[in-house]
């Protein structure tokens, strides 16, 4: 996969998919699923509930990399490794699409 290209999409978050903080976990639930598909429920990290926040269509990838970078103090690589295996998560489910 060429990075730079990847860094360069922008991407929206599907309207299907509510993003709740709940004690200190960040969850993503469906809300098209039935309420009894738990499997549909996705615990996220605090670098994965900052990049969901960070989502816009607006902001290219290579501007949420920086943000991740200043705001978790990592390097620009790092950063990009987290960004680009949680998006292709995101991808995977359904949770967000390349505008």
């Amino acid at each position: 996969m060429d990075k730079t290209a990847y860094l360069d999409k922008r991407f929206t978050k599907d309207s299907s998919i509510v993003s709740r903080k709940i004690a200190d976990e960040f969850i993503l639930v469906p809300i098209k699923q039935r309420a009894s598909d738990v499997d549909s429920i996705y615990t996220v990290n605090e670098v994965g509930s900052f990049i969901w926040e960070q989502i816009d269509v607006e902001k290219p990838l290579t501007e949420i990399r920086d943000l991740i970078v200043n705001e978790f103090e990592v390097s620009n690589e790092e950063a990009e490794k987290d960004l680009i295996e949680f998006l292709q998560q995101l991808e995977q489910v359904g949770a967000v699409k390349e505008v």
